[in-house]
C-alpha cells in the first residue's frame, strides 16, 4: 500500500514542485501562420498566367529598348548592337519629346477631372430622381460605357463632321473643323473620352452613396447644410476609398488613350499638334521603324503608370489603417 501511494504521489510531487516538463520538440505551425499562406495558394494560378502574359513582354520591350532595332534588324539584313541608353538620350534630347509628354500629362488631367466632376455630379442626380428616369440615365451610360471606342469615335467624328454632321447645323458654325486646331481637336477628343469614361465613375459613386447611412444625411440637412455642403463635409470623406479608386483608375486610362486620338485626329493631328506619348511611341515604332526608340517611350510610359499604382497602393493600404 505504501508503494502504490508513493507512486501515485510522485508524478503530483513533480508537477507541484518539480522542474516543469519540457515542451515537444518540432511544433506544428500556428492557425495564423498556416492561414497566412492559404490566399497565395489561390491566387498561384492567377500570378503565375499573369507573370507569363506581363513579365515576358515587359522584358522584351526593356531588352528592345537598349539596342539598335529598326526594320533592318527586323528583315535579319544587320546583327542588333547594344546602345545601353543611348536610346534613352536621344529620346531626352528630343524636344517633340517633351512637348508630347506635356501634351499627355495636361490632357489626361483635364479628362480625369472632367470625368470625376460628371460622374459624381450624375450620381447624386441619380440618389434625387425617380426609378424611371433612374433606370433610362442608367441604361444610356452603360450603354455608352459598352461601346468600343474606336466605334465611338467615328461616330463622333461623324457627329462633328463640318460638311455632313449635325451639331455644326444646330450651332450655326457652318464648315467649321473641329480637328483642324490643336485645342479644338484636343477639346473633341476629350468629350468623346469623358463620354464613354463617366459611366464607370458615376455607377461606383452611386454605389458607394447608397452605402451612407440615410440618419447621417438627414442630421446634416436638419442642422441646415446645402447639398454641396453635405457633399464635401459629409459624404466625399465617406466615399474616400471609392473616390481613390475611381481617380487612380481614370489617370491610368487617360494617360494611355490611343485610339481616340488616332482615329479622331487621323494619327495626331495636323503636323503632329495633337500627340500624346501612346500615339507618338507608335508612329516612332511603326512609321518610321525605330522599334528602338518606341520601346524607350513605351518603358517611360511604364515607369509613369507604376508609380502612380505605388501612389495607389499606398494611399489604400493608409485608408486601410485608418479604418
Amino acid at each position: 500500500m505504501t508503494a502504490n501511494t508513493t507512486a501515485h504521489k510522485a508524478p503530483g510531487r513533480a508537477g507541484a514542485g518539480g522542474p516543469p516538463a519540457r515542451a515537444p520538440r518540432g511544433r506544428p505551425a500556428s492557425p495564423a501562420r498556416r492561414s497566412g499562406w492559404t490566399p497565395w495558394l489561390y491566387l498561384l494560378p492567377a500570378l503565375v498566367l499573369l507573370g507569363g502574359l506581363l513579365v515576358y513582354p515587359i522584358y522584351q520591350l526593356g531588352l528592345i529598348s537598349f539596342l539598335e532595332y529598326t526594320q533592318a534588324q527586323v528583315s535579319g539584313g544587320e546583327p542588333t548592337t547594344f546602345q545601353g541608353f543611348g536610346n534613352y538620350a536621344t529620346l531626352f534630347n528630343d524636344s517633340q519629346f517633351w512637348q508630347v509628354l506635356l501634351a499627355t500629362v495636361l490632357f489626361a488631367t483635364a479628362c480625369v477631372l472632367a470625368t470625376l466632376f460628371v460622374g459624381c455630379a450624375l450620381a447624386v442626380l441619380l440618389t434625387r430622381i425617380r426609378a424611371l428616369p433612374r433606370l433610362a440615365l442608367m441604361m444610356a451610360a452603360l450603354g455608352a460605357w459598352a461601346t468600343p471606342a474606336i466605334t465611338g469615335s467615328t461616330v463622333w467624328v461623324f457627329l462633328f463632321d463640318p460638311d455632313f454632321g449635325p451639331v455644326n447645323k444646330v450651332l450655326g458654325l457652318g464648315d467649321f473643323s473641329w480637328t483642324y486646331g490643336r485645342y479644338s481637336a484636343f477639346a473633341l477628343v476629350l468629350l468623346e473620352v469623358l463620354w464613354c469614361s463617366f459611366p464607370f465613375v458615376m455607377v461606383t459613386v452611386y454605389a458607394g452613396i447608397r452605402t451612407v447611412p440615410t440618419e447621417v444625411l438627414e442630421a446634416a440637412s436638419l442642422d441646415g447644410a446645402s447639398q454641396w455642403r453635405i457633399w464635401r463635409s459629409v459624404m466625399a470623406p465617406m466615399l474616400r476609398p471609392i473616390l481613390i479608386v475611381v481617380t487612380i483608375q481614370s489617370i491610368i486610362w487617360d494617360f494611355k488613350v490611343f485610339t481616340q486620338i488616332y482615329v479622331m485626329t487621323n494619327g495626331g493631328g495636323i503636323a503632329g499638334q495633337n500627340l500624346v506619348l501612346n500615339v507618338y511611341a507608335y508612329q516612332k515604332a511603326f512609321a518610321s521603324s525605330q522599334y528602338s526608340l518606341g520601346s524607350a517611350i513605351g518603358v517611360v510610359m511604364l515607369v509613369i503608370l507604376l508609380a502612380v499604382t505605388l501612389v495607389y497602393l499606398r494611399l489604400v493600404r493608409r485608408q486601410g489603417e485608418e479604418l
